[in-house]
């Protein structure tokens, strides 16, 4: 299927490791033009390096959590790209534990990042004709489960939000959706430190799984780069 994607302008926050990294590597495999940002200065080189092969992909050293700064990496990119048809907000403070730090991270990294980006890019994707907005949910937002907390809560607002979006911006043809991943296991992620770390944890949590496996990084890419595509809309 051809998804028509080649040279569209696609941003994606958090795109070093984990299902960022997968997503960024397939819009690039899909012919975009891709941005994507990072706080790792040697993680942004090294994915750089990594997809320099493959395609059009470009990197950079942005805090999201800093609205400033996200928002000034959205103009640069969108200045350099001639535009923007895509943004992807993967990011996650991944705050699971009940405390008030992990509270205000997850309101300002998990929600508000996804927020900032969609106002940062809006007035390039109102020039758009293939504009589309995905958000990195969880199916933690979803359901109750252990993580209900700050991590749960914010990823359920996400949902929220996103939806909201959908409704507003379709007379103006852009498209906004959420993607809500269940357990996805990759190095160094987070169920790998779980199954060291907590291994009745990791047990039970493969065991809420039929298939007897948690999910990929390219199992959650596919869906992801599929919505942000011209082919579904």
């Amino acid at each position: 299927m051809d998804l028509q994607l080649t040279g569209k302008r696609v941003l994606v926050t958090g795109g070093t490791r984990g299902i960022g990294r997968a997503i960024v590597g397939a819009f690039v495999d899909e012919g975009a033009v891709v941005g994507f940002c990072a706080r790792d200065s040697t993680e942004v080189e090294a994915t750089t390096e990594a997809l320099r092969s493959r395609g059009d992909a470009t990197g950079s050293i942005v805090d999201v959590g800093d609205g400033d700064a996200l928002a000034a990496w959205v103009q640069k990119s969108a200045d350099a790209f001639g535009g923007l048809d895509v943004v992807v907000a993967n990011v996650s403070a991944l705050a699971v534990p009940d405390t008030e730090e992990n509270w205000q991270a997850s309101m300002n990294v998990d929600l508000m990042h996804t927020v900032r980006l969609v106002r940062a890019a809006m007035p390039h994707l109102e020039r758009s004709d293939a504009a589309s907005i995905i958000a990195i949910s969880s199916v933690s937002g979803r359901e109750s489960d252990f993580a209900s907390g700050p991590y749960g809560t914010a990823k359920t607002a996400i949902v929220g939000y996103i939806h909201g979006l959908a409704l507003q911006l379709a007379d103006k043809n852009i498209r906004a959706n959420t993607v809500s991943p269940g357990n996805t296991y990759f190095e160094g992620g987070f169920w790998q430190g779980v199954e060291t770390g907590n291994p009745a944890l990791f047990d039970f949590a493969v065991g809420l799984n039929p298939t007897g496996h948690m999910g990929t990084p390219e199992e959650i890419a596919a869906p992801v780069v599929f919505l942000a595509s011209p082919a579904a809309s």
